[in-house]
């Protein structure tokens, strides 16, 4: 498939803004966390989901008439997904409208006290929709039956999985900063065991696509099962919509190169700088926390354009 920017900046971003969410919602369901701190990822997690949900409109030949596709709940992934991300801005400004009156106490700068009722049951609904909101764009495509390297069972939990790490460490610098402290150890183990397991779930899903063919082939395709069957000609004597975006094409030497880079970007870097807090003197937590934070959305751009250019369409087969 041919990797456009425009949904690559919309599942990368809005991935780490949903993350960011669910990550201030069990701050603040865990208690202890400084209101700032969740205030700051609250409104940091919407302006990143923000920005990568405009950023899909790039890719529609029309924008004007998206509006139409929330209306298709009941079949469309698609439709789900923006249905979800819109009813994520009910929570997301009640949880940040909760927390404003810890910001504007005496106390702000402290622990924040685990929420009552109320709080609870928004910082939950947070959790759901942000959840429910990755899930249906992992969906989008692992529903896709012609393209089978986005029907492996591990697209949804790779996107889940890149959501946690980019906001988790994300949430970690914001914290980091605003105490100007390094994180717990629960905490950074969390983020150590995230990191590690989204790069074995890559590996692990990057050798599954490179052993599986197409199902199908070109003799399956003009209707001779088990013959082969060679291209006389080409099937347009121009370039057209198919050729450009089904039949997208990256070489093997690039893709392994990209796959180390991705790999050292959202797993060995963030790895690296979490165990390197309090060992290098003169560098605070916070900045390695950012570095790792950065490395991540890098890491995952890369990865991401790779989930599309490595993606095979069963058309190509007539190409």
């Amino acid at each position: 498939m041919h990797p456009a920017l425009s949904v690559i900046f919309f599942t990368t971003l809005s991935g780490a803004g949903y993350g960011l969410l669910c990550w201030a919602a069990l701050g603040a369901l865990a208690g202890g966390a400084a209101p700032r701190a969740l205030l700051a990822a609250t409104l940091l997690g919407l302006v990143l989901a923000t920005v990568g949900l405009f950023a899909s409109f790039w890719h529609l030949g029309k924008p004007l008439r998206a509006w139409r596709a929330f209306s298709q709940w009941r079949t469309s992934w698609l439709s789900r997904e923006g249905v979800a991300a819109v009813l994520t801005y009910v929570p997301a400004l009640l949880f940040a409208a909760m927390l404003l009156p810890g910001l504007l106490s005496p106390s702000a700068a402290g622990d924040m006290a685990a929420p009552g009722a109320a709080g609870t049951a928004v910082a939950l609904a947070l959790l759901a929709c942000a959840l429910a909101t990755v899930a249906c764009t992992a969906m989008i495509y692992a529903s896709l039956k012609p393209i089978p390297a986005w029907r492996h069972r591990l697209v949804l939990p790779g996107y889940l999985g890149f959501a946690l790490l980019c906001g988790g460490l994300l949430m970690a610098a914001l914290a980091a900063a605003q105490a100007a402290a390094a994180p717990s150890p629960a905490t950074a183990k969390a983020l150590l065991f995230l990191a590690a397991a989204m790069g074995a779930l890559k590996l692990h899903y990057w050798r599954a696509i490179d052993a599986a063919p197409l199902p199908a082939t070109r003799g399956d395709a003009v209707g001779l099962p088990g013959r082969a069957v060679s291209v006389f000609e080409r099937p347009h004597t121009e370039a057209n919509y198919i050729t450009r975006e089904m039949a997208f094409a990256v070489a093997r030497a690039h893709a392994q190169r990209l796959r180390g880079l991705a790999l050292l970007l959202f797993a060995v870097l963030p790895i690296a700088c979490v165990l390197a807090i309090g060992r290098v003197p003169g560098v605070s937590p916070a900045a390695w926390l950012w570095l790792a934070a950065v490395a991540s959305l890098a890491g995952a751009f890369v990865e991401r354009w790779l989930f599309f250019a490595q993606a095979r369409h069963v058309v190509a087969l007539y190409y």
